[in-house]
């Protein structure tokens, strides 16, 4: 895995990545063997197909709304919410509205 340093100075969440329409957007901000932090913008209607992952991962809403199944269970994560997904159980990401997420991926 090639290491991404973090990027220097303070950074706005809302404004370190920009919606296009009809799609999935996402920018590495951190990038380490021991995990990795991604900021993603989600058009309505996109999704990330269900997926399994051998780490956990924490999912932070900052814009809009979430859909969020994890093994077969759905959640709403609104602006300000965060939810954890835990390795190695089936999880998928749906945007019934517009939103911006913060991932923060452990690999340990």
């Amino acid at each position: 895995m090639e290491e991404k340093g973090a990027l220097a100075g303070t950074l706005s969440l809302s404004g370190i990545i920009e919606y296009q329409d009809d799609a999935v957007v996402s920018k590495i901000v951190l990038k380490k063997s021991t995990g990795s932090v991604t900021v993603f913008a989600f058009d309505q209607g996109q999704e990330l197909s269900e997926h399994t992952v051998p780490h956990d991962a924490l999912v932070q809403v900052f814009d809009g709304e979430a859909q969020i199944t994890i093994s077969g269970e759905e959640h709403r994560v609104m602006a300000g919410e965060m939810i954890v997904m835990p390795g190695n159980q089936p999880h998928a990401v749906k945007a019934s509205e517009r939103f911006k997420m913060l991932l923060i991926m452990i690999r340990s």
